[in-house]
């Protein structure tokens, strides 16, 4: 505690102690200096500090919104859990826990995505949307690092984006209609994973020209 009796939090605690209040805020007074400037009164701390660690202004706190929406998700879904599940059940299983912990935040999210939207956020917002789905595929033990590592990232962040919209105005008991939207999508995604891997080991078998030819000058002893 400093003399003032408020906690010395560095800027990055402060940016994860504020996130989720000042996200219960923008619901009603936006991503702005206000929900940010409540937040920080009802969590003690200092509003100066609180500027400071949001001094990027909505975008800022938007970042700090989905940081801890994705380490939610993380928490809701131990890795012994995952451990059970094939590679499809664990990403419908991390997107649908991201969905619910966004859920009782909708509308904060809907005015968080008209931020994002303009021209001048556009790439913040690719930035942040492909780490949410990094993490997804990372946590459910993807380990590719070639070409694969970009093409499952970038049909998840397409499905994600997709389900997003249905999310925001589903009003189906659980948010049904939402799941089964994402059950149909990640289905499409495993699809063309698999022909993917059967193409790739039918490329793999067939006759190389520069291999046989590599066989004629070096031959094997």
């Amino acid at each position: 505690m400093n003399q003032d009796g408020k906690a010395d939090w560095t800027l990055d605690e402060v940016r994860e102690r504020l996130a989720p209040a000042i996200a219960a805020n923008a619901a009603f007074d936006g991503w702005g200096d206000a929900a940010r400037d409540l937040a920080a009164e009802t969590s003690g701390v200092d509003p100066d500090i609180a500027r400071v660690a949001f001094a990027d202004g909505p975008v800022a706190m938007i970042d700090a919104w989905f940081e801890h929406v994705d380490a939610a998700m993380v928490a809701a879904v131990p890795a012994e859990a995952l451990a059970t599940m094939k590679i499809r059940q664990r990403i419908t299983a991390l997107v649908e826990a991201r969905l619910a912990v966004l859920a009782p935040e909708r509308e904060s999210l809907r005015r968080a995505l008209a931020v994002l939207a303009t021209p001048n956020h556009v790439p913040r917002a690719a930035r942040l949307g492909w780490r949410s789905v990094d993490r997804i595929w990372r946590v459910a033990g993807d380990t590719a690092t070639d070409y694969n590592h970009y093409t499952k990232r970038a049909m998840l962040l397409a499905v994600y984006g997709a389900t997003i919209t249905v999310f925001l105005d589903d009003d189906s008991e659980g948010q049904a209609d939402t799941r089964a939207f994402l059950a149909r999508r990640i289905d499409g995604i495993m699809r063309f994973e698999k022909a993917k891997a059967g193409m790739t080991r039918r490329a793999q078998r067939r006759p190389s020209l520069s291999r046989f030819v590599g066989r004629l000058r070096y031959p094997v002893v």
